[in-house]
């Protein structure tokens, strides 16, 4: 596989092709952490394009077992089909159903499979994929058959943070942490999804987005995600410039503030905030 660089729809910063790379050489996963909204998801999105390998998706879920990404045998549709005299029963690989490494381990090229969200499953989950990942193989008790990947996939495993990982499965993998982007890396971001938008524009709307970031007691800061949005938004609204401008602390929310600010706390807050610069302005 070619050294993976980025593509033209997303910035890959130095420290995040490195990564890649090296989990690609080690051929172990790569586990990828950082604040929602930092593009997580999308890289194995755009490994996916860079490489041409086909991708696999695998959302977790609270409720999701490992078994459910190796297979599951349908023992209540065979019992059914029995009962119907359905001539399908007397195949037990008729009730198998292939989960996502089954499907990524017996592809004639490898893909690429993403493993999404890993910290939202039961803490056992990890574990109870230790083997499979490692040796890129599992056996199926009910046809007695193995399977076996011929040649890895690109395994890349993201996470929120929303929970500690066993330390038996860390060591298994090539980790890596997405920085949320400085101010140069976010103008990059700004550019691939925004050619020719009006510097000045961009300027002042991330000075908000910096600031707004910044605040005490913020519950949910706004994301990468969320700042492109607020742009899109912004250029959409046909919004004055001198509305960014006007740095007022009396009008401490952001113009079209929806798209940052996503729940009723942080709107108290900043509202709040005007309030109390208000009254510290009207004062004697």
């Amino acid at each position: 596989m070619k050294r993976f660089e980025g593509t033209q729809s997303y910035v890959a910063t130095e420290d995040l092709k490195v990564a890649v790379n090296a989990a690609v050489t080690l051929r172990r996963p790569l586990l990828v952490k950082g604040e929602p909204g930092t593009g997580k998801t999308v890289l194995a999105y755009e490994i996916a394009k860079a490489t041409g390998a086909e991708l696999i998706e695998w959302n977790i879920k609270s409720t999701t077992k490992a078994q459910q990404g190796l297979y599951e045998y349908d023992a209540v549709a065979r019992l059914r089909d029995g009962q119907l005299g359905d001539p399908r029963v007397h195949d037990i690989a008729n009730y198998i159903r292939k989960g996502k490494l089954w499907e990524a381990f017996t592809r004639p090229q490898p893909p690429v499979l993403l493993i999404d969200e890993i910290d939202k499953a039961d803490i056992e989950f990890p574990n109870d994929l230790l083997q499979e990942l490692d040796r890129m193989e599992f056996h199926v008790y009910e046809t007695k058959e193995t399977v076996r990947a011929a040649e890895r996939p690109i395994v890349v495993i993201t996470s929120n943070n929303e929970k500690e990982l066993p330390d038996a499965f860390l060591r298994r993998c090539f980790f890596h942490y997405i920085k949320f982007p400085d101010r140069e890396t976010m103008q990059a971001i700004v550019d691939v999804h925004f050619p020719g938008i009006q510097k000045i524009l961009v300027s002042k709307a991330m000075d908000i987005f910096y600031d707004v970031r910044e605040v005490p007691g913020l519950k949910k800061k706004p994301s990468t995600s969320e700042l492109l949005d607020w742009l899109k938004l912004l250029l959409h609204e046909d919004m004055p410039l001198e509305v960014l401008q006007n740095r007022d602390p009396t009008k401490a929310i952001p113009p079209l503030h929806g798209a940052l600010l996503k729940n009723e706390q942080d709107v108290m807050l900043f509202e709040r905030l005007a309030f109390m610069a208000k009254r510290q302005a009207n004062r004697p």
